[in-house]
């Protein structure tokens, strides 16, 4: 490494991960709510944060959206959609008792993981779940089924501190937004300690979750410092940052690019840029352009697969 003087002057490689940012499901869940704000008009209320960003949500209020934590938040007569993360069966029904017009933003993987739970239980096993406490999706998923019929995992420890019937029939789903590689170490023990387990089909990671674990790691590498562009509830941009320190980088979480210290960038050579699945792009380019400001820089594109990912709209807002 280079004094920090001599650094100071020479340009700052930054590299920009790609894939990054929105997932499909962030951009559907924004569209339900913009769509639903030009169909009935504001205030249409949403039902959690639609996505954990500050700036979309703040974006979202501009047009019309209001967020609550509650059902008993929305008056009568109302338009409400739920978040991305997915809610408790109980919340809809609620809606509809009320006669409130709801719309589900739901993202399609983590229905995919409600069905699944589901099915599951109704087959009588009992389902051990992988996930973060309080996280609203693992609330979400834990009330799609009977209560006493799912167990929250969230550490190896905690596989090892389970106390079931040896002849209870057993099934594991995942949270969608975990770290690949600390859950596949939980399914592991889940499996050395439960032989005759089930699993889901296919892994309940979702595709862009996994994708920007990749590409962090195709970057860490050669990086002195990753910048995760993310908010602190975000499940997936928390797991970046652990990804990218694995990894052998220092990293830390940003939410926009005025968060950057300029002692940060002083004395290194290269510096990793990355966004959570619900940050914009605008806020990737915000972040490099500040970097820009502070240091003369250069700027690479690392790709390590490309995304095509396009899920339907409810069928009240298609076209």
């Amino acid at each position: 490494m280079t004094d920090t003087a001599t650094t100071a002057t020479l340009p700052l490689r930054v590299l920009i991960a790609a894939p990054r940012g929105f997932c499909a499901g962030v951009d559907r869940a924004i569209d339900i709510v913009e769509r639903a704000i030009a169909r009935y008009g504001a205030p249409v209320y949403v039902r959690h944060e639609i996505v954990h960003n500050r700036y979309v949500v703040d974006g979202l209020k501009a047009k019309g959206a209001v967020f609550v934590e509650e059902l008993d938040e929305v008056p009568d007569n109302a338009h409400v959609v739920f978040s991305a993360h997915g809610v408790p069966k109980a919340v809809p029904e609620q809606a509809t008792a009320r006669g409130l017009g709801w719309l589900d933003a739901t993202c399609p993987l983590v229905s995919k993981v409600h069905r699944q739970a589901e099915r599951q239980a109704e087959a009588g096993r009992h389902i051990l779940f992988i996930g973060h406490r309080g996280h609203p999706e693992v609330i979400g998923t834990i009330g799609q089924v009977p209560p006493g019929t799912i167990t929250l995992v969230e550490t190896i420890e905690d596989v090892a501190a389970l106390d079931l019937p040896p002849d209870r029939p057993l099934a594991y789903l995942t949270q969608t937004t975990l770290s690949v590689d600390d859950t596949a170490a939980i399914v592991a023990a889940l499996e050395t300690r439960f032989p005759a387990i089930v699993g889901p089909r296919a892994d309940d990671i979702c595709y862009a979750t996994s994708n920007r674990q990749a590409s962090v790691k195709a970057i860490a590498g050669e990086c002195d410092l990753v910048l995760v562009i993310g908010a602190p509830n975000s499940s997936n941009s928390l797991r970046l940052v652990e990804v990218a320190e694995r990894s052998g980088a220092s990293a830390r979480l940003i939410q926009r690019a005025d968060e950057i210290r300029p002692e940060w960038i002083a004395a290194i050579g290269t510096i990793g840029v990355t966004a959570g699945a619900s940050a914009p792009e605008v806020l990737v380019r915000e972040v490099v352009d500040r970097l820009g400001q502070l240091r003369p820089i250069t700027t690479a594109t690392v790709t390590t697969t490309e995304e095509h990912m396009v899920f339907k709209l409810p069928r009240e807002l298609a076209d």
